[in-house]
């Protein structure tokens, strides 16, 4: 693999900073869509950034993740394409969220430049927001680290971190001498270092080492997380009960960036039923808890979005019981996207499953038709 190797004149976050602003200086592309410090100092917020100045505040990554990137995109490009070149600085979570969006026709990138970023995992919006200076102090040893208990519980087990999914990847990892690698995914990424007279003629055999040992031990560490969660919720029993202290406020499906539907069913007609209804399943069931239907939002939304979530933890970080709604959901992703050889992001050319038909898939867990039907006279003889 080849790529391009930048060495750091202060920090690495000032190293990607000036990379983007000279970017905008030859007009490589119009605007930016990146993380920015909102005025209060304590969160980040997506900000559209033409304004070079303003890149002071900027930050390609944040500690925490207020907002999935790919939503941002999403809120931009829904309706078509813009006529602005973008850069949009993501997680790579984020841009593998914004290629399965791009699937389900709700982000256009055709003038979008896709710039992710290794990435140590973010911290616990709880955590954070208690003290975020301390937050950002902790954050900053996670590059020491790479992955601390301070960072969320799915970014500790997240074996994607690194994935080459975008135009350009910027790589943290593998440096001795605090340089960065940018490695082009796409013939825009090619154009992008090409403009700035970045020639990609370096090998990353330091960054793909560095990776590959990361990526191993999280592999080990993810699959006895999910062996030992897989034991806490088996069975309709121990499901129910992880779920109990659901209040119903969907936040995990409002800032997921895979539930697009502009009717969510759970907020249709359909569930607003009359007093009597209610009475009658009361009645049926022996009880009834209010608001209805908790358990089978939870199983609705999973089926819905599970071959295309890309286990970013945002879903976890907003629910107010601390529900591990994200570790389940990566479980279940995991063992659904096995069974179809699928893995979210990994390309756009790569078809959804549901939307394809492959000629005997699943055929060593079924019954073929031909044995089924054959005629007892012509199975004996």
């Amino acid at each position: 693999m080849k790529g391009a190797i930048l060495s750091i004149e202060k920090d690495r976050e000032e190293t990607i900073l000036k990379l983007l602003e000279r970017g905008l200086v030859k007009g490589v592309f119009d605007t930016l869509l990146i993380p920015l410090k909102v005025p209060a100092e304590d969160s980040f917020a997506y900000v559209l950034l033409k304004n070079q100045a303003l890149l002071d505040r900027a930050s390609p990554l944040p500690p925490v993740m207020p907002v999935q990137g790919a939503k941002a995109l999403s809120s931009l490009t829904m309706m078509g394409k813009s006529k602005q070149k973008i850069a949009v600085v993501m997680r790579p979570c984020e841009i593998s969220a914004a290629i399965e969006l791009y699937k389900l026709k709700q982000i256009d990138l055709e003038n979008i430049f896709l710039v992710s970023i290794d990435c140590p995992g973010v911290l616990q919006l709880s955590d954070y927001t208690k003290d975020p200076k301390k937050g950002i102090e902790k954050f900053t040893e996670t590059f020491d680290q790479w992955g601390s208990d301070f960072t969320r519980p799915v970014c500790r087990i997240c074996t994607k971190f690194s994935m080459i999914v975008s135009d350009l990847h910027i790589g943290l990892l593998g440096s001795e001498d605090k340089s960065i690698f940018l490695i082009p995914g796409t013939e825009k990424g090619k154009y992008i270092l090409e403009s700035l007279d970045i020639l990609p003629e370096n090998d990353m055999e330091d960054w793909e080492t560095k990776v590959k040992d990361v990526r191993k031990k999280r592999e080990k560490k993810r699959q006895m997380e999910h062996e030992e969660l897989k034991s806490k919720i088996e069975g309709p029993d121990k499901f129910l009960e992880i779920y109990s202290k659901c209040i119903n406020c969907r936040n995990c499906m409002r800032v997921c960036p895979i539930c697009y539907c502009r009717e969510c069913y759970f907020n249709s007609g359909a569930l607003k039923l009359y007093p009597e209804n209610y009475m009658i399943r009361a009645k049926n069931k022996g009880g009834l808890r209010l608001p209805p239907d908790t358990l089978l939002f939870h199983l609705g939304r999973m089926s819905h979005m599970i071959f295309s979530c890309v286990s970013c933890g945002s879903c976890e970080d907003a629910c107010p019981v601390s529900i591990p709604v994200a570790q389940i959901f990566s479980l279940v992703a995991d063992e659904t996207q096995k069974l179809f050889n699928y893995v979210p992001g990994r390309s756009i050319d790569e078809p959804l499953p549901l939307v394809t038909y492959k000629e005997e898939e699943f055929r060593e867990i079924e019954i073929p038709y031909v044995e089924t039907y054959q005629p007892e006279e012509i199975k004996s003889g």
